[in-house]
């Protein structure tokens, strides 16, 4: 797992304008609250923390004005309409600790021969791993699945060191048959009651 070093500031005027004004600057306001200490509020560099939040649960060493912190992130807003960083929330952590995160599944292989469709249920499993260890994602093969199999969370491969968060019989994914989009019958009779109507 990659660990970024970013230098993050103080922040000591908080409410819109001042979140507008940190933004201005091509920074990001943050929280960083953990471990029983007080919420520490932070600005970040805007795009280098673009980049490292590119890989999920990233862990983040911080340089706030000497003093140096580990996090992951743990809430991020983004506008919603230009996708540009608004605000994030970071979770310390320390070397050793386990904390829970989720992390993303990715499929291999092929499905059996015929018209089937791949469900994510979950599209992140929830896992406790160690803080400096968290995988990035996890890949599950669905190599000749059809419809009604599925892939329970017991049968994903952790990697060492990472345990399930939730009951091993939770569906991560099922394999459905694809549906042909057919006219309903209600559908024409409704068309057929119109033109007698004009």
């Amino acid at each position: 797992m990659s660990e970024v070093k970013l230098a993050a500031g103080i922040r000591s005027e908080f409410g819109k304008g001042a979140a507008r004004r940190v933004r201005r600057e091509n920074k990001v306001p943050g929280v960083l609250y953990g471990h029983g200490s007080d919420p520490v509020h932070i600005t970040l560099p805007g795009h280098e923390l673009l980049l490292a939040l590119r890989t999920p649960n990233v862990l983040i060493s911080l340089d706030i004005e000497g003093r140096t912190e580990l996090a992951i992130p743990k809430s991020v807003q983004r506008d919603a309409i230009k996708g540009f960083l608004e605000h994030v929330d970071l979770l310390i952590v320390k070397r050793g600790e386990k904390v829970n995160v989720e992390i993303p599944v990715h499929t291999e292989g092929e499905l059996a021969p015929g018209a089937y469709l791949v469900e994510h249920v979950l599209n992140a499993l929830p896992v406790e791993a160690e803080a400096t260890h968290i995988p990035e994602s996890v890949t599950v093969s669905i190599a000749g699945l059809e419809a009604g199999d599925s892939i329970l969370a017991k049968d994903v491969p952790l990697p060492s060191g990472t345990t399930l968060a939730v009951e091993d019989d939770t569906v991560v994914l099922q394999v459905l048959a694809a549906q042909a989009e057919e006219p309903t019958a209600e559908g024409a009779e409704g068309e057929a009651e119109e033109t007698a109507e004009v």
